[in-house]
């Protein structure tokens, strides 16, 4: 039976195990999903976990927040994009080798295409709250999609490591201010603020406002509607939570662990039966 599990910290409210359940019944696969939450200073727990992944236990593992890129080192090797990125979300044995990869960066392109049209956004100018794994593999989608990227996080430090990470003359970091919102065309929540608990937490000052044509995606997807999309929606924005890119970068990690394809709308349908709108 393939047994496959989720790597972070916290995970109580993760809906990965309802989206790969029904990957799997689609499928007509026997397998399991299981949540390893492991504390980020438990680096032996990484290490153990691992090994269950060298040794047959564990089919994959996906990887979220704090660990996308504390389990690098661990990596005997990293796929080009993941590579690229500098962070992973799903692990594989390859070749008897532990294999790295990223499918969040392909998984965020495509649900953002799925649900604005490219003819939509007008300007492609896009702002990026955090700096952290997700923050990556963002950052890594747009510019290779031709987007003028700005980069505000908290720790500039981390900031101008991410942006010194990508060769390119369509990044730059910035401090939030209106302006720098009023001209973005999108506006990319990858910090886990407004995560449930803390549902009334948002990236963006409360004094600042919003520009109808400006297009919210927030990573967040617990609870159904955080409190940036709901700010947004009021002030006439187009706005939506990370729940697209979760269903998708998850569908891409369940076809490298098993080579078959699920879904997308399965998979939807899954997480929809079982939280309220």
């Amino acid at each position: 039976m393939i047994q496959l599990g989720l790597i972070g910290y916290p995970l109580g409210h993760s809906l990965s195990p309802k989206i790969h359940g029904a990957a799997f019944k689609a499928c007509e696969l026997e397998g399991g999903y299981s949540l390893f939450p492991i504390h980020p200073d438990d680096r032996q727990g990484l290490i153990d976990l691992l090994a269950r992944v060298r040794f047959g236990e564990i089919t994959g593992l996906n990887v979220t927040i704090p660990h996308k890129q504390n389990v690098i080192e661990f990596m005997d090797e990293l796929t080009p994009t993941a590579q690229a990125i500098g962070a992973v979300n799903t692990i594989c044995m390859r070749e008897n080798k532990l294999i790295g990869e990223n499918t969040d960066a392909s998984g965020f392109l495509t649900d953002l295409k799925r649900v604005w049209t490219s003819s939509f956004i007008k300007q492609h100018s896009a702002l990026i709250l955090g700096a952290g794994g997700s923050a990556r593999a963002v950052v890594y989608a747009l510019l290779h999609d031709g987007w003028d990227v700005t980069i505000a996080a908290r720790r500039i430090e981390q900031a101008r490591q991410l942006a010194n990470s990508f060769t390119s003359n369509q990044l730059q970091i910035a401090n939030i201010s209106s302006y720098i919102i009023h001209h973005s065309s999108l506006i990319v929540n990858t910090t886990p603020l407004g995560m449930t608990p803390n549902i009334e937490a948002s990236p963006l000052p409360e004094n600042i406002t919003l520009l109808p044509h400006t297009i919210i995606y927030d990573l967040v997807y617990n609870p159904s509607e955080t409190k940036l999309v709901k700010d947004a929606r009021t002030q006439g924005c187009s706005a939506v939570t990370g729940l697209g890119m979760l269903i998708e970068q998850a569908a891409l990690a369940f076809e490298i662990w098993t080579g078959h394809t699920p879904p997308r709308d399965v998979l939807f349908d899954a997480v929809r039966a079982t939280r309220p709108d």
